[in-house]
């Protein structure tokens, strides 16, 4: 697993401590043992998780801005925990609905021992932004406009942005954002190994 995960941060050019790597490493564990009781992900082979949950989170790193985000609909933590173990200097709130996806959380900050992680059970729609979070990051949202209507309220800085990763784009749905934000750019992301295509959109508040 060391040398699998050393050889796609090359591949994607990005730079790891060990201490990062051997976190990432045991979070995939955790994901693994916990996924057969709980079904937390499709993806049932831990050298899969690596690629297609651990890589294709923390390719977005460079991208963000500011220090305090929100992950929305984060599941069993993604793309949070990968971006909280990659990002130690900005903090995470891990936002889900279920509690067995919380409690999978909690036991992840516990064992790992992730100080910068804030693992909530809550409907986005309920849940107060304060203090103001910098961005919303959403892996999970079937549409844009879904994310935008729900998260409105969750960027409360003037310059914060969302975040939305997706695969394909559809030009029709970057047309059709509701009012008050500004499509700011669509970045076109390189995850080793994943096949498809994977991009992120930033949206700002105008």
């Amino acid at each position: 697993m060391h040398n699998k995960l050393s050889a796609l941060l090359k591949r994607a050019g990005m730079a790891l401590t060990g201490q990062q790597q051997d976190l990432l490493i045991r979070y995939v564990e955790m994901l693994d043992k916990w996924n057969k009781a709980y079904n937390l992900t499709s993806v049932r082979d831990p050298r899969q998780m690596l690629i297609r949950h651990i890589m294709d989170s923390i390719v977005i790193s460079p991208w963000l801005q500011g220090r305090r985000f929100i992950d929305v609909g984060t599941g069993p933590g993604l793309p949070g925990i990968p971006l909280a173990i990659v990002r130690p200097d900005a903090e995470f709130t891990l936002l889900d609905s279920l509690g067995k996806r919380v409690r999978f959380l909690r036991q992840v900050q516990h064992e790992l021992g992730l100080t910068n992680i804030v693992p909530v059970q809550s409907r986005v729609e309920a849940f107060p932004a304060e203090p103001p979070f910098d961005g919303v990051i959403s892996r999970a949202f079937a549409s844009l406009q879904d994310m935008i209507n729900w998260c409105i309220a969750l960027p409360a800085r003037p310059d914060g942005c969302f975040y939305a990763m997706k695969g394909q784009i559809d030009p029709q749905e970057l047309a059709s954002l509701p009012a008050g934000v500004t499509l700011d750019r669509v970045i076109p992301l390189a995850v080793p190994e994943l096949e498809g295509e994977r991009h992120l959109v930033v949206i700002k508040r105008n």
